[in-house]
């Protein structure tokens, strides 16, 4: 199997997890516990909050300072973040494009009679950001957050948010920050990012599952979702998990010291990618590029990110004729990969229905090889054919 579904999840780094074992090894790790065994599992997680502090370039030791809530990973840390954060009765502002764990969440919160506001995006994925000013002061009362992934996890497209963040606080909005997809693929700085909150997850940048964090920016109150334990200040309660924790930590340390070759090599094989496929099927539609201007003037993308629209061909047979091929990649979000609606990412960008119908996703990672790549484009290209004409007997 050829994995190019690096959005949904990726593969562990032994590195991390030769620390997870020698943690699991140490004996039990309740980081609570006040005897010996328990505060040996407390500074594991205390070394564990330096590490990331550092890859993140926030410093997570100081009274009254920015702090990493730890969470089961994205999706908690979205809902926390949504539920949690400012004013629980005024507005939110959200983009069309957001990921489904903030989206859902929104909508719950609307079926309550919170007012939600959409950012639209224009045909390239990107959000219209300077629409958000006269969005949060719209109504009767200004929004009390905004909430922004930092890029999209099924086209790739990078978004504003440096520019959303000056927004924010020059209206003195709560503004929090999905950057899942962006941590192990693009440089980011907590510190100099000027959000409020931030999400990550381990799993996505060669972690383990289940671990992932909400940063929190020093003076920015949260209300718990979670109660019945004192842990983490009593912002998320329960044991913390100490072998994910540091494999977390390790996972992140590994992905920031080494992000200059692995998003230069990711970037490379992404293009080869579309290059190939594009080489043998010109009509293919790369998203991400801006009308009329096909691959000359793409905005910009995570470089391990493609998102490909397969014309005369649907993306459910594609997806499967990939996999019997042995091409693992994805029709969207993973976390909605067992339901049949189209993309709502590709609808918020106003694309014909024939490119939503054929989009497929695919995500390289350090892991890829050219090998694979080249071996990759020849079998989508031989599904591609075989459906394009079994379609064309068809019809």
């Amino acid at each position: 199997m050829i994995y190019l579904d690096n959005n949904a999840t990726t593969e562990i780094d032994p590195r991390v997890v030769d620390v997870m074992i020698d943690v699991l090894r140490s004996g039990p790790c309740n980081a609570s516990s006040q005897h010996a065994v328990g505060r040996a599992a407390r500074l594991r997680i205390d070394e564990a909050i330096d590490v990331i502090g550092s890859a993140i370039d926030s410093p997570l030791d100081q009274p009254g300072g920015p702090r990493l809530i730890f969470t089961s990973g994205g999706t908690e840390s979205n809902n926390l973040a949504l539920t949690g954060l400012a004013d629980p009765d005024a507005p939110i502002v959200l983009s069309r494009i957001e990921h489904p764990s903030v989206i859902a969440v929104a909508e719950q919160l609307a079926a309550r009679g919170r007012e939600i506001r959409w950012l639209d995006v224009d045909h390239a994925g990107v959000a219209k950001i300077d629409l958000l000013p006269d969005l949060i002061q719209a109504g009767n009362r200004p929004a009390g957050l905004v909430s922004l992934m930092s890029a999209n996890n099924e086209t790739g497209v990078v978004q504003p948010i440096e520019q959303a963040a000056q927004f924010c606080r020059d209206l003195g909005v709560t503004f929090h920050v999905d950057a899942t997809q962006s941590i192990g693929k693009l440089p980011i700085s907590f510190r100099t990012l000027g959000a409020s909150a931030v999400t990550l997850s381990a799993h996505k940048f060669h972690g383990p599952t289940g671990i992932g964090g909400l940063w929190i920016d020093g003076g920015v109150k949260l209300r718990p979702l979670l109660h019945g334990g004192e842990q983490q200040l009593e912002s998320r309660p329960g044991t913390e998990p100490v072998p994910l924790i540091c494999g977390m930590a390790t996972a992140l340390q590994l992905a920031t010291s080494e992000l200059a070759q692995s998003q230069l090599q990711m970037s490379s094989l992404r293009d080869r990618l579309e290059h190939g496929l594009r080489s043998a099927h010109p009509d293919l539609v790369v998203h991400g590029s801006l009308p009329d201007h096909g691959d000359r003037s793409l905005v910009p993308r995570l470089p391990n990110t493609t998102c490909l629209s397969f014309l005369g061909a649907d993306r459910q047979s594609m997806l499967m004729a990939l996999d019997m091929a042995g091409v693992a990649c994805s029709s969207g979000s993973a976390c909605s990969s067992g339901s049949s609606p189209p993309s709502h990412v590709l609808l918020a960008m106003g694309l014909p229905a024939e490119q939503v119908q054929s989009a497929l996703r695919f995500g390289v990672s350090k892991f890829s090889t050219e090998k694979k790549i080249d071996d990759a484009i020849e079998r989508i290209s031989r599904c591609y054919k075989r459906l394009r004409q079994n379609r064309a007997v068809e019809n």
